[in-house]
């Protein structure tokens, strides 16, 4: 699993209506990438939204990050200032509170 970390710097105050679009539109879209396993965004505070993709290999979580900057760029490039800051790469850790409802339930003999 490999994830895309994208950080966007927005325009004072266009935050919300930068996750409202992304809601709207983008949501849909990277949600039928090839690989796509979750997606997230948030309003990190001070101006900046960040996402957080999910997929099953490198190549495809690189592909996330060409569809995403076509996508701002079509559809919300008045919003951000600057390109966005991108990371990521191989998940080594992953919890989650199904992954440990079944660790307990399998302590329980």
């Amino acid at each position: 699993m490999h994830a895309s970390i994208r950080r966007y710097k927005t325009r004072p105050g266009a935050a919300e209506e930068l996750l409202q679009r992304v809601n709207a539109g983008f949501a849909a879209i990277i949600g039928q990438a090839p690989g796509f396993i979750a997606y997230y965004a948030l309003n990190a505070g001070n101006n900046v939204v960040v996402s957080f993709s999910l997929f099953d290999s490198a190549d495809n979580a690189a592909a996330s990050n060409r569809l995403a900057a076509d996508w701002v760029r079509e559809n919300i490039a008045a919003l951000v200032v600057a390109p966005p800051e991108i990371s990521g790469g191989p998940v080594t850790t992953m919890i989650t509170a199904q992954s440990r409802a079944a660790e307990d339930d399998s302590l329980n003999i």
